[in-house]
């Protein structure tokens, strides 16, 4: 997978995600609002991929990970995180609902307003998480 494709895949689980929230499927767009903060981060990742090198084997396996914290760290922006939710008040909002989100939550059940909440801290325009991680990637 590259970083081109994990980009249009952040985009399209988005898009997804409007679908199954306009159709009141909630637990379904809850779930897919995650994997966009998922894809996004591994865009910023790869994008630290130097051609021709070995990868350290730490980065390989904190890349192929499903948690949302250990994603920033390793694509080596905690630090513009904290910058930005300190700064923010509406980003760190954003931030806190989005960190909710785990892998496991295919197995929940989640009801309009948290699943409203999860696409709205990422998909808002102008202090959404995937509007601050697209400045990485």
């Amino acid at each position: 997978m590259n970083r081109n494709k994990l980009q249009t895949l952040a985009r399209l689980r988005l898009a997804e995600a409007k679908v199954l929230l306009d159709r009141s499927q909630y637990s379904g767009a809850y779930y897919l609002s995650g994997y966009v903060v998922e894809c996004a981060l591994k865009a910023c990742i790869a994008k630290e991929t130097k051609e021709f090198d070995f990868p350290d084997l730490r980065t390989v396996r904190d890349s192929y990970i499903h948690d949302l914290e250990k994603l920033v760290k390793t694509s080596e922006l905690k630090v513009e995180l904290d910058r930005k939710a300190d700064n923010d008040p509406d980003f760190a909002y954003n931030w806190s609902i989005a960190i909710q989100w785990s892998e496991a939550s295919r197995y929940e059940i989640y009801d309009e307003e948290k699943a409203k909440a999860m696409y709205e801290a990422i998909a808002d325009v102008n202090h959404g998480v995937l509007q601050w991680i697209e400045q990485y990637w």
